[in-house]
């Protein structure tokens, strides 16, 4: 027996038993707390299974977390009659702790986890993994709520598990179907790197895992099983949903206000590391910067002379000016950030979006000091004249805003061009 806190993430996890050999293609984790009735026929089902129908090494994993039962006791006596059988144990509960130690502590290939009822059908295993083995995708999930489904389940857990992922769909722009279905896998290096800024402990753990890969690019296959919902399971539905939804909001605020460092995983090992929406003739770097910033300071304009014209009667020229500007410069720079210089994402948007009001409250000096000296000189001018003295003033303040927003994206142009040297050594 051994005991270690794993440098990944500083959970001490004792080593019951361990009847494994060298490194495996396949880890499979079953978490357990207080499943005495369950583990042995679990793991054997599971271990007959792999030896008949997965053609790669493979090693289950049983995660005790925290258990007040047998479990453990049990599992470790199972080490001497199954091979490939590792039991270790934390001293926390939480199905997501577990998960997220072992994973990340995996010398494996492919990390994946069922829970110990088995209630999905074991024959979608290899089309689980054989995306992640072949490198299609970096996640793979199975779904109970596919048209080639099988699902044995009463109405209420129907219910409130559609319901739920209907809650993600709307309120994340989630794209997967089914996030809380016990069964999903993952490339170990990718696990390794997204893994630290998961930070639920307990059944929100998939669901927090699968909207950071979606938004960071990572590939998520989906596995239609059959499922058979186990009358005996322990969870209370009612309290999980509970934590679900705070889990929601929590993700939903660190998303919001940029504290997950979306934009730097994805330009890492995300599927879509492109800077921006390819337009066909345009180049990415200064040139296709430039020129998807000319055409959106064109719109901007024009968006500014519509405004000013219609605000003018009522406003003045002065108000007119400030506030067309103030509308379109807040737009420009949201255009700018996403199509410009390809920076998708929260991640440090009100860091933009303040450098974009310093640029804006520049402009506003430049045109309301025209405005000025054109008042001056010509104090009957026309609105129109007006507007043409303030486009020209605006053109020295655009010449200014795309010096400042080439600067101000210039780490995000740097961790693209560091991930492209990474591709093209590897290639």
């Amino acid at each position: 027996m051994t005991a270690e806190a794993l440098p990944t993430t500083g959970e001490r996890v004792v080593t019951v038993a361990d009847s494994s050999g060298p490194a495996p293609v396949l880890d499979i984790v079953v978490p357990v707390y207080n499943e005495q009735t369950d583990v042995a026929g679990a793991v054997r089902r599971l271990r007959d299974h792999l030896r008949a129908n997965v053609p790669y090494p493979s090693r289950i994993i049983v995660a005790d977390n925290a258990s007040t039962d047998s479990t453990l006791a049990i599992a470790a006596e199972l080490a001497g009659e199954v091979d490939g059988l590792r039991v270790v144990h934390l001293e926390q509960k939480g199905r997501g702790r577990a998960l997220n130690a072992v994973w990340r502590a995996s010398d494996a290939e492919i990390v994946a986890y069922c829970d110990v009822d088995l209630s999905t059908d074991l024959n979608a295993l290899m089309p689980l993994i054989a995306p992640l083995i072949s490198g299609h995708s970096d996640i793979a999930i199975g779904t109970r709520l596919a048209r080639d489904s099988r699902v044995v389940r009463g109405p209420k857990r129907e219910f409130i598990s559609r319901s739920y992922n209907l809650i993600l769909k709307t309120t994340m722009r989630a794209k997967f179907s089914d996030a809380q279905c016990g069964f999903k896998a993952m490339r170990t290096d990718i696990a390794r790197q997204v893994l630290p800024y998961v930070e639920d402990t307990g059944w929100f753990f998939d669901t927090e895992l699968l909207v950071l890969a979606e938004r960071i690019g990572l590939r998520i296959a989906e596995v239609p099983v059959d499922w058979v919902d186990d009358p005996d399971s322990t969870v209370d539905i009612v309290s999980t949903a509970v934590a679900d939804l705070k889990g929601c909001a929590r993700v939903g605020y660190a998303l919001t206000t940029g504290r997950l460092p979306i934009a730097e995983l994805r330009a890492a090992i995300g599927r879509d590391r492109a800077p921006g929406p390819h337009i066909e003739g345009v180049p990415f770097g200064l040139v296709g910067q430039l020129a998807r910033f000319c055409v959106i300071g064109v719109a901007s304009t024009i968006a500014y002379a519509v405004l000013y014209l219609l605000l003018h009667a009522f406003l003045g020229a002065q108000v007119s000016n400030f506030v067309a500007l103030a509308i379109t410069a807040v737009l420009n720079t949201a255009a700018n950030r996403r199509f410009s210089f390809g920076v998708q994402g929260r991640e440090g948007m009100m860091r933009h979006h303040f450098f974009g009001l310093a640029v804006f409250l520049f402009g506003w000096v430049v045109t309301a000091g025209s405005l000025v000296v054109l008042h001056g000189v010509a104090p009957e001018a026309s609105k129109h004249v007006e507007l043409v003295v303030l486009v020209v003033a605006n053109l020295v303040a655009t010449l200014t805003r795309f010096v400042g927003l080439r600067w101000v994206f210039r780490s995000h142009d740097n961790i693209r061009d560091a991930a492209g040297a990474t591709e093209g050594a590897a290639e």
